[in-house]
């Protein structure tokens, strides 16, 4: 393949996915139930509301907070792993690239920057996910507290924030791991790249979509 045609599957790649989040946000903006992240940071204020108006529900809560925390470590532990990965895999070559750019600044080519972006996804993936576990955390102190006491009403509206951004920060984290694939396929090939990206995009289109027909629909993110 020619440079020309590895800069097209690289922009390609990039564009589909960069198009489809901003489709997301416009949507968020109109309607935001019909996206799973905002109905389901929604579902955990209330749920928080929920158990914090029952007294007997406190060690119910703190499991509850301790399965999403474990999951969201999940997340952060693979985010870790592939970006060491990356980094150990492509240092050389950017090394080399940095290296033979001479007073003209790096040559930058199309594997350079699907590269450079892979490391940003992962990095991102586990800020985001180490930032879940954080409030996780914090929350599940919140929800100790014996329901109907003095320090629980003070901070129920922490806890109910906390709970919130977690989801949603354990949602992006998960999500930056799938934006990873299209660009380890251009990686592999710069054709792979512009296919892996649709598949993706299709794959969390019905991930993303709330509703279906009327209907509520149970998506994975």
């Amino acid at each position: 393949m020619t440079a020309a045609s590895n800069w097209i599957a690289a922009l390609v790649t990039l564009f589909t996915l960069l198009a489809y989040e901003v489709a997301l946000m416009l949507t968020q903006r109109h309607d935001p139930l019909r996206l799973a992240r905002s109905a389901h940071a929604s579902l955990r204020e209330e749920w928080f509301a929920a158990v914090s108006a029952h007294p007997g529900s406190e060690i119910l809560a703190v499991q509850t907070l301790r399965n999403s925390l474990m999951s969201a470590t999940m997340t952060a532990s693979t985010a870790v792993l592939g970006l060491m990965g990356t980094i150990t895999l492509a240092a050389p070559a950017l090394q080399t690239s940095l290296g033979e750019a001479g007073a003209g600044g790096p040559a930058l080519t199309p594997r350079l920057v699907l590269e450079l972006t892979l490391m940003v996804l992962l990095f991102a993936s586990l800020v985001c996910s180490a930032m879940a576990v954080r409030y996780y955390n914090h929350a599940s102190f919140i929800c100790a507290m014996p329901v109907g006491s003095a320090s629980r009403q003070h901070w129920f509206a922490t806890g109910s924030a906390y709970v919130r951004r977690a989801g949603l920060l354990y949602s992006w984290g998960l999500r930056h791991l799938f934006l990873v694939a299209p660009v380890v396929a251009y990686i592999l090939h710069p054709l792979a790249g512009p296919v892996a990206a649709i598949g993706v995009v299709m794959v969390l289109r019905s991930f993303d979509r709330m509703r279906s027909n009327g209907a509520v629909r149970p998506p994975a993110l």
